[in-house]
């Protein structure tokens, strides 16, 4: 079966908000998405005070027909998300700190993009419409597979103990001591 792509513009929205500390002047998160949003480069959608909301960047999520059974764990969580990651902008190109990246409704992608750690990695609640377009994406593409358990080889290893101690030592009775070559202080 051939591998399906579908894909949609999504607007990332951030909002700035003072630190709370001394070293973070600004606080900055990811608070919304607008489905279908056009190009935009950190335009300011609201302010109050100091606190400001942007629409940071449109990035395309794609939904891919080989990932369906992630999409599934995904929509049934308590609070259907979207992971949206940011990279710090290190070279400067942006007036801003962060750069959008990636967008997916995959929550096993996701977890790799939040164990790595790097960056600004945030789940923000999946709009009614989008929840709608990623269902109907399953409904048509998911296959179940079936699940095989793995059958272990008929091979005995219990018989030998292979890399336990040093292979140097002769005796059985402390497999871990130094050979004695090393203890009378030749050089290694």
């Amino acid at each position: 079966m051939p591998l399906v792509r579908a894909s949609l513009p999504v607007g990332i929205v951030v909002r700035r908000s003072p630190g709370v500390t001394r070293w973070a002047k600004w606080s900055w998160k990811v608070v919304a998405v607008l489905p279908g949003a056009g190009p935009a480069n950190w335009h300011e959608l609201r302010s109050e005070g100091d606190v400001a909301e942007y629409h940071a960047a449109t990035l395309t999520l794609d939904l891919w027909s080989s990932d369906t059974e992630a999409y599934q764990v995904g929509l049934s969580g308590k609070t259907p998300g979207l992971i949206v990651v940011l990279q710090e902008d290190r070279e400067g190109t942006s007036d801003m700190p962060w750069i959008a990246t990636h967008i997916t409704a995959s929550p096993y992608e996701g977890q790799d993009y939040m164990d790595s750690g790097e960056g600004l990695i945030e789940q923000v609640p999946m709009p009614l419409s989008l929840i709608a377009w990623v269902r109907d994406f399953i409904e048509e593409h998911h296959k179940e597979e079936p699940f095989i358990k793995r059958q272990r080889d008929k091979k005995r290893i219990d018989f030998v103990e292979d890399g336990k101690g040093d292979a140097r030592v002769r005796q059985t009775a402390d497999v871990f001591r130094s050979p004695s070559s090393l203890r009378q202080g030749e050089p290694s």
